[in-house]
């Protein structure tokens, strides 16, 4: 009889463990982390025709600035629409990027006059 109560105790003990463990999330959520660990490149809007420097051909394409040293990427989309997309292969695309140009911002803090604030 004793082993069937010490059995039971430990049960309950067991259980009453995990419902705490089972109840800690409502009592203390877990933050919500909203802010993206990718925030150094700007992805500018709509699509843009561009000329790439290399071949001198001309091509609609999504514009990424990558704010860590100015470089502006272009994806080619082949279309006007948002995404690679190839009217005549019905294969999903892949958009390979190539360099436009950079910009200086480096430069930004050589013209700061002594009296602006900081």
């Amino acid at each position: 009889m004793k082993s069937l109560r010490t059995t039971n105790f430990l049960l309950a003990a067991i259980a009453l463990l995990l419902l705490t463990l089972a109840l800690r999330p409502l009592r203390e959520p877990a933050p919500v982390m909203a802010q993206s660990p990718d925030t150094d490149y700007f992805m500018e809007p709509g699509t843009f025709m561009v000329r790439s420097y290399d071949t001198n051909q001309q091509v609609y394409s999504k514009i990424m600035v990558d704010l860590r040293n100015g470089r502006v990427w272009a994806f080619p989309t082949v279309s006007p629409a948002p995404y690679p997309a190839d009217p005549v292969n019905s294969k999903p695309q892949t958009s390979h990027p190539f360099m436009v140009g950079r910009f200086a911002l480096e430069d930004m803090k050589k013209f700061v006059p002594d009296d602006a604030p900081k």
